[in-house]
């Protein structure tokens, strides 16, 4: 099953009167059934922020948005935590360097010299300034 399959088979779930549409109250329903708590004022503001085509209601469009956004906003926190692991913080930020690349590295049991590690950066090192600023980390792990 593909992800507009999982996506759809969602929506037929939300959707109980398969309108092609998700309601506040469908909606107010389904965090229920999650074991979430969703007033139906708070459904109805949730719907009018989550909404593309200001009809108060959800279109499957506007679910797939919101679950790949949150997706998304996930994947970028996870990759923070790790970057903080490498990085080694330094006045002018924090970057990750071929030294604290080592020091991580052999935390994780894969021993590797400086250099290794500062070839290993220059891979992944847009800029060329010899260290891995968050942005390029992003890149090198997306």
């Amino acid at each position: 099953m593909d992800k507009q399959q999982q996506y759809r088979r969602v929506f037929g779930h939300i959707d109980k009167n398969g309108d092609g549409k998700i309601s506040p109250p469908e909606l107010q329903i389904c965090i229920g059934k999650i074991g979430g708590e969703l007033s139906l004022e708070e459904a109805e503001m949730a719907a009018e922020l989550m909404d593309s085509d200001g009809d108060g209601l959800l279109s499957m469009e506007d679910l797939v948005k919101v679950v790949e956004s949150a997706n998304e906003e996930e994947t970028v926190n996870d990759l923070k935590m790790a970057y903080k692991m490498y990085e080694e913080t330094t006045e002018s930020g924090g970057f990750i360097t071929p030294k604290s690349l080592r020091r991580m590295l052999s935390k994780l049991g894969e021993s590797r010299t400086v250099d290794d590690c500062k070839v290993m950066i220059a891979k992944f090192d847009i800029n060329g300034d010899g260290v891995l600023s968050f942005d390029e980390f992003r890149e090198m792990m997306l």
